[in-house]
């Protein structure tokens, strides 16, 4: 088996974009959590102030023998507005923010140990984030591309939260959570 890689994608509200992923062929695991603040072990009700700085995102770790990371992002691009400024859908404020975090240090701790480079991430996130801009005929969109500086994860209760809740309050689209599936049936 192939080591696992990771990523982590802000896009919004946590909940549905850890359904997505977890639906897709090749992810192996998913955690939601708080990236890229400036506080320790914020809590959900701090990051909902907007004063720590923290993302709501997911922490994705994926076999690459099963999907690039290249195929993620853009699947990632799909289930965003990546023009819309710290807003997805009906959630507002800088923990709605969009952002794709990478891997930037080989020395920092990490569960997994990458079989690849922080440039080589990197390359592969430039082209896709070039590719939606030119798509979207714009020169810039809020989306962040940066490194992973922090990680947190989210308490029990909001892991995997939309299967613990099948009604529960989700931004996305149902059809992306169909199309997630579609993808798995043509392997």
């Amino acid at each position: 088996m192939s080591e696992l890689k990771e990523i982590w994608y802000a896009a919004g509200c946590f909940w549905g974009a850890q359904k997505f992923f977890k639906l897709v062929n090749g992810v192996e695991s998913t955690e939601v959590g708080f990236a890229n603040g400036h506080t320790d072990n914020p809590t959900y009700e701090e990051v909902y102030t907007d004063t720590t700085g923290y993302a709501e995102c997911v922490y994705v770790r994926y076999n690459p023998e099963k999907i690039s990371l290249k195929k993620l992002t853009e699947l990632y691009f799909k289930i965003i507005d990546p023009l819309s400024l710290n807003k997805q859908g009906e959630d507002v404020g800088t923990r709605y923010r969009t952002g794709v975090y990478y891997k930037s240090d080989p020395k920092t701790e990490s569960k997994i140990l990458p079989s690849h480079t922080e440039d080589e991430d990197l390359a592969v996130l430039k082209e896709v984030f070039e590719q939606v801009k030119k798509e979207l005929n714009v020169n810039s969109m809020p989306v962040e591309l940066q490194p992973l500086e922090r990680f947190f994860p989210a308490s029990e209760y909001h892991q995997d939260y939309l299967d613990k809740n099948p009604g529960g309050y989700c931004h996305l689209n149902p059809e992306l959570f169909r199309y997630a599936r579609s993808l798995n049936s043509k392997d």
